[in-house]
């Protein structure tokens, strides 16, 4: 074997010891946790529940700051699977609260800020369900940090998320409009399918806040986006019922889609 090659295969064996302490690291984090469920044949109780979440409050707190040696895309992705099976728990949730949900964006945002799936489920988790739309603009401003206008593509889609949670949880009409009309201009730099239909919504949004700031047509246009965009139906049917508040209406339609009826005053 030559000098070169083994110093190469030193590397790739360095770096493949590397990546099995990042995941058994990551794993013996998961033991206690997992324990305690096999430990209970029963409904954990609230107390329980607590515990676990002040537990898994530690492990976000660490994964946030523990060196990645580059790998911060395997530690982004096991905190998002993690909390998929948090908010999906629905049970639990109802006893306890949703109030991990921005400590589970934190560490996946701060690792990866160009996941741009996470971004739908941050907003509505935390915006929506944990209470805090202030910390979910919060992260969104500091992932678009690392975002443009194409890269990667559909960057947009931040920018209306973010305009989403300015208005409908925050009342800022004037953030929101102003978010609104970055992702108009954000989507019309792309050259994804569906974009320039993204970049008219967009500016039509931001057209109707900037004539009335209360807008309510503005409003059911974001909670569509919600609806569209829901990860679960507890999310639509919040969506559809504040849709009908505003004066609006959701029809179904016969491909299994939905129409939205605006309210018939702004």
């Amino acid at each position: 074997m030559s000098a070169k090659s083994h110093h190469s295969w030193q590397q790739l064996l360095g770096t493949s010891i590397v990546a099995l302490v990042c995941v058994l690291a990551i794993g013996l984090l998961q033991v206690p946790q997992l324990a305690e469920l096999q430990r209970q044949a029963t409904t954990p109780s609230v107390a329980t529940l607590r515990q676990q979440l002040e537990a898994q409050k530690v492990q976000l707190n660490l994964l946030e700051k523990i060196p990645t040696f580059g790998f911060d895309n395997l530690i982004a992705d096991w905190a998002f699977l993690n909390f998929l099976q948090y908010f999906g728990d629905e049970p639990a949730r109802q006893q306890t609260d949703y109030s991990l949900s921005p400590e589970f964006f934190d560490v996946v945002l701060t690792h990866n800020p160009r996941f741009l799936e996470a971004y739908t489920f941050l907003s509505t988790s935390t915006a929506l369900y944990a209470g805090e739309p202030e910390r979910s603009v919060a992260l969104m401003d500091q992932g678009l940090e690392s975002l443009s206008p194409t890269v990667p593509p559909g960057s947009f889609f931040v920018w209306r998320n973010k305009g989403i949670d300015e208005l409908l949880f925050l009342g800022d009409s004037q953030a929101a409009r102003r978010s609104f009309e970055t992702a108009a201009e954000w989507a019309s730099q792309s050259n994804i399918p569906g974009s320039d239909q993204v970049a008219q919504l967009s500016r039509q949004t931001a057209q109707f806040l900037a004539n009335n700031p209360d807008s309510k047509t503005a409003q059911v246009a974001a909670w569509a986006m919600v609806l569209e965009n829901a990860p679960d139906d507890r999310t639509r049917r919040t969506a559809v019922d504040r849709i009908r508040l505003l004066g609006g209406d959701v029809v179904a339609s016969p491909d299994g889609g939905f129409q939205i009826m605006p309210p018939s005053s702004d």
